[in-house]
């Protein structure tokens, strides 16, 4: 298979490690310091899952999309950060033959609202989603580090029930390494995605601690509560459901289950705020914000952290 990678960050990289591994035909999208980078090193994967090395020959590796060679993309997996969505999509729409393919797109983002951003620029029916909860990190432009895995890497779709086309994507990169597996429900597990992210990654981000820390307190134990019983009320009056059927539920097994092997972790969202860089909490609690005003669900919790987080943004790390 021919896949297209837009946006060579940790993720894209952790991606295209495994469809690389599997002996899929793989070109790359990045900044130019990172494709100077994977030209001149290749592509590196150490951690969970095992090491691999992809040689600078073995793949393509281009700063912008009027560089690719004009071939037929089986998949386009976009792998940006969610503030650059809508560039992303604004991008491939405008090159001409990866407009009028109809390959599937898959979105391997987080947050939530990238999928409605992307159906403003193509057919419903290409757009796909990724659920991605394995913990990527880059200590070089040409490497990726495995560093956390939860569940397997979920694909399917918001807009249909037609996710048949996705097994071989699906196949591809469970054969590189990381599991893999196609849902008819990806909208559940994108919401139990943004259950545990809008949990952690704010308050992780305001305290300068790692995810752990967060549960061996009361007081964040009742901050964390609070968002989730307000993500729960959005989700419902959004028309959506998850794979517990209240807050409460999803509380217990998050901490018997999901904080536990994952206490170490620190989000990308501290790493942004410490590398004065722009985070994702737009797409995260700030997006559970915009769909409790658009359905009349005050969100008092959620609203403070988005709020808190933006000034920290505002206010470089001296």
């Amino acid at each position: 298979m021919q896949i297209l990678l837009y946006g060579a960050g940790a993720v894209g990289l952790g991606l295209a490690s495994c469809l690389l591994k599997s002996g899929e035909q793989v070109d790359l999208i990045g900044r130019k310091d990172t494709v100077d980078a994977l030209q001149h090193n290749g592509l590196q994967r150490t951690g969970l899952f095992g090491d691999f090395q992809a040689p600078p020959a073995s793949f393509g590796a281009y700063v912008s999309l009027r560089e690719l060679p004009k071939t037929h993309y089986n998949f386009i997996l976009v792998c940006t950060k969610s503030f650059d969505t809508r560039t992303a999509a604004q991008q491939i729409a405008g090159i001409p033959f990866l407009n009028n393919a109809s390959g599937p797109i898959v979105l391997c983002q987080n947050g939530w609202g990238n999928a409605e951003i992307f159906a403003e620029h193509f057919p419903k029916e290409r757009i796909k989603s990724g659920r991605v909860i394995t913990g990527f990190r880059r200590p070089h432009k040409h490497q990726v580090d495995i560093t956390v895995h939860a569940d397997p890497i979920h694909l399917g779709s918001l807009f249909d029930d037609d996710v048949s086309g996705l097994e071989k994507l699906s196949a591809a990169i469970d054969a590189g390494g990381i599991p893999c597996a196609v849902t008819p429900t990806v909208s559940r597990d994108l919401w139990a995605k943004m259950l545990y992210n809008c949990m952690l990654n704010g308050w992780s981000t305001v305290f300068d601690v790692p995810y752990g820390v967060l549960g061996e307190s009361s007081h964040t134990r009742e901050l964390m509560a609070a968002i989730a019983h307000e993500v729960y009320a959005v989700m419902t009056a959004a028309g959506y459901d998850t794979h517990w059927a209240s807050a409460g539920d999803y509380i217990d097994t998050f901490y018997k289950h999901q904080l536990p092997p994952t206490t170490s972790h620190e989000p990308s969202m501290l790493q942004d705020i410490r590398a004065g860089k722009r985070t994702e909490i737009d797409a995260l609690n700030g997006a559970v914000v915009t769909l409790g005003k658009q359905h009349d669900v005050p969100v008092p919790a959620n609203t403070t952290l988005t709020r808190m987080i933006q000034f920290m943004e505002s206010r470089p790390i001296k």
